[in-house]
């Protein structure tokens, strides 16, 4: 088994918690979904979000999806004059047999724009 690594980024909408925990909710389970894996396969994840957010931390919801005994860390992005706004941005270690070509990186929305070289 082999530790990879999988990106992913949401852009929210508005800066509310109830909003964050639903829009990193549906990033962290399709980046499960298309990458074939539980929480069991997940080693840690980093999140980042912009300095414009400040509503909640984005590892709360992944403990709302039930990922408890993940190690999980959040940090603020660079505040990059044009930077796309109030995004949060994930970094998850995991283990897999897949390939490193045959990870699927995830980025829904408008975040879809930040890297079209790897986004699926």
């Amino acid at each position: 088994m082999a530790v990879r690594a999988v990106r992913g980024a949401v852009q929210l909408e508005r800066d509310e918690a109830g909003h964050m925990d639903e829009q990193v909710g549906a990033l962290l389970t399709a980046i499960l979904e298309r990458n074939g894996l539980s929480a069991d396969d997940l080693i840690s994840i980093w999140f980042t979000a912009t300095p414009d957010l400040h509503s909640d931390f984005p590892a709360a919801a992944a403990r709302k999806l039930g990922i408890v005994d993940v190690p999980l860390i959040c940090a603020q992005e660079l505040d990059i004059q044009g930077a796309m706004p109030r995004v949060v941005r994930v970094l998850a270690h995991i283990e897999s047999d897949r390939p490193r070509a045959d990870i699927a990186h995830v980025y829904l929305g408008a975040a879809a724009t930040l890297r079209k070289d790897i986004a699926q």
